[in-house]
């Protein structure tokens, strides 16, 4: 996995590539949505667009896609870009609780998949 991100005059590239370049390139652009610096999105230049959040060190978004739900993480951890994608059904696997102020409905997800990837830098 490599992430290229550039600053220009208005926003950042924002392009992740799998394998080689040729193989899954995706080239997005990074835009602030706000003044704090806090949300972010992500413009996938086809009518996706994926909001972001600055919390704390902690980079981060989530979203629904074709009955899945993926939450993403970006952090520096010893001058390394840590890179994390977890995925699960939209759909819980359980609710439970009793729907009171004392025991509120809580949906619980099974996890699908995790992905994780520590970044250098190169230049």
């Amino acid at each position: 996995m490599e992430l290229r991100i550039h600053k220009t005059d208005t926003a950042w590239t924002w392009q992740l590539i799998y394998g080689s370049a040729t193989e899954d390139n995706r080239p997005y652009i990074l835009l602030p949505r706000d003044t704090s610096g806090v949300h972010w999105v992500i413009d996938e230049l086809n009518g996706i667009v994926l909001d972001q959040y600055l919390v704390g060190n902690q980079f981060s978004g989530a979203f629904t896609v074709m009955g899945a739900t993926i939450v993403n993480n970006y952090h520096m951890e010893n001058g390394k870009l840590v890179v994390e994608f977890f995925s699960y059904p939209a759909k819980p696997v359980a609710t439970t609780g009793n729907g009171t102020d004392d025991s509120p409905k809580v949906d619980s997800y099974r996890i699908a998949s995790y992905q994780k990837a520590i970044l250098e830098r190169t230049n």
